[in-house]
């Protein structure tokens, strides 16, 4: 049996896991990660259920089903709370445990499971030795975002924190302001802290100065034992972007080593926030090793919101150093290499979306302008039932970009378009493309197919598509042929 492609977003165009902890257990790849409701007002609304992949075929994901339901959680007193992101990590006795943040509590709960991705019944909340919650007690840190590392000797060390200034949110009263993302070492029981956290990241408050200024932690702590090294993954105070630091100690020694991916590609070869190709929000995420190849896994945002995101992943390659290069967002993240330059491809594998004016920041206190093309979906009888995504709203200039695809041999392209914009769509693998082509868009409601001669440069290129009119058009697939 062939192997799938492997696209990104890499889990199907209904499905908004943001967050991802990817993990390798039997064989398998499985994605831990919050759970957002299409077109959600808040973060992470949903219960947590898993996807997972053979290691050795990443275009296959399989539905695991809920694993975790939010009313199992004492603390829960209504279907309005939220469950944060979580991580998983295999225990001294070989079960698997899931720690999360209950809504604004400030504290860790835990829940287990006999298996990768059965269903998690909860277990307890992470405490000191005298029975105290992590969190509530007098001068504790807000606990938020945990991320779990279980180390070659079986000890076990949960992370977590939060440093957002001026939060907009509810019951986040205490956020660690002047100090930044911490450690501790948990008790073979999984629940229990040995001794005080140690503080392994500055915050915005106290990073001047240090080599992490520009790039303090925020949130969304995770941690990898990479060839022999520790690797802390984090969200920094720039938000889109994943940032790792690196010592040989897992609590302790960290030095800044820069950007893993940006969900705007911002900072990629020195491009700034201005030059952003892709819209932007929050980010949350961490590395693993698939096959011996090392991968980013991320989010990017949908529907004009931060609220309906969807994990995306990218290879990146590790320096004889232990450095890590920041990785470009693509379409083909885990495929391998390039799409074949035949078949038919969904837009909403769009790795690049821009108004004419470019792309920006999907604020929470703003509406965007309504020039602004972007992802979101509707009811598809053809696909038994399951909601289809598509790109809405491309106007005047706007573009759809997707990287990367083997061109060898293309001779026609084919595009399903509806909406009521008139003008022309240009296709092409960039401005030098000496076979860019224009078709001819007309206003329709219904989504209409156009195709052209199109042949472009034998090799691995980019594809975009710009259009250029009056009006606005959504794009649903196109066809290379």
């Amino acid at each position: 049996m062939a192997k799938l492609q492997a696209y990104n977003p890499y889990l199907p165009g209904w499905e908004y896991i943001p967050d991802g902890e990817p993990h390798v257990f039997d064989g398998r790849v499985y994605v831990y990660g919050s759970h957002d409701r299409f077109n959600g007002e808040r973060f992470c609304e949903l219960n947590y259920v898993c996807w997972s992949a053979p290691v050795d075929d990443l275009g296959n994901w399989r539905y695991e089903g809920e694993i975790y339901d939010k009313h199992s959680d004492p603390l829960c007193t209504g279907d309005d709370r939220l469950l944060f992101a979580p991580d998983v990590a295999k225990g001294p006795d070989k079960r698997y445990y899931l720690y999360y943040a209950f809504d604004f509590a400030g504290i860790i709960s835990v829940a287990v499971c006999d298996t990768p991705a059965g269903k998690y019944e909860f277990y307890g909340h992470v405490r000191w030795p005298d029975g105290q919650l992590l969190g509530q007690r007098q001068g504790d840190p807000f606990q938020f975002d945990p991320g779990l590392l279980a180390d070659d000797d079986g000890r076990i060390y949960l992370y977590t924190g939060f440093c957002m200034p001026n939060s907009p949110f509810p019951r986040a009263e205490h956020l660690c302001e002047d100090r930044g993302a911490m450690a501790v070492e948990l008790e073979p029981d999984m629940l229990t802290v040995k001794a005080e956290p140690r503080f392994i990241a500055p915050c915005y408050a106290n990073g001047e100065d240090t080599d992490f200024e520009g790039h303090e932690f925020f949130e969304a702590p995770s941690m990898r034992k990479l060839n022999g090294r520790y690797y802390f993954i984090y969200s920094s105070v720039n938000s889109h972007e994943l940032c790792y630091a690196v010592s040989e100690h897992p609590m302790e020694g960290f030095r800044y080593g820069g950007t893993l991916v940006s969900n705007g590609d911002i900072f990629l070869d020195g491009a700034g926030p201005e030059e952003a190709d892709n819209y932007t929000g929050n980010n949350h995420g961490s590395l693993v090793e698939i096959g011996g190849k090392l991968y980013v896994f991320y989010h990017r945002h949908t529907n004009r919101s931060q609220f309906s995101r969807q994990g995306c992943a990218e290879r990146v390659a590790m320096l004889p150093d232990g450095s890590i290069p920041q990785a470009e967002i693509t379409s083909c993240g885990l495929n391998g290499g390039p799409l074949e330059g035949r078949g038919e491809y969904e837009a909403r594998i769009a790795c690049n979306l821009m108004s004419g004016r470019g792309a920006v920041l999907y604020a929470m206190d703003r509406p965007l302008e309504p020039e602004h093309p972007y992802f979101t979906q509707e009811d598809g009888p053809e696909t038994e039932g399951k909601p289809v995504q598509y790109i809405a709203n491309l106007t005047k200039d706007s573009v759809a970009g997707f990287k990367y695809f083997r061109l060898d041999h293309v001779r026609s392209v084919s595009v399903w378009l509806r909406g009521d914009g008139a003008g022309r769509l240009m296709v092409s693998t960039g401005v030098d493309d000496p076979a860019a082509i224009r078709i001819p868009v007309r206003p329709t409601e219904e989504w209409t197919k156009y195709t052209a001669s199109y042949a472009p440069p034998d090799g691995v290129s980019q594809l975009s598509f710009v259009f250029t009119g009056e009006g606005a058009v959504d794009f649903l697939k196109f066809e290379l042929e």
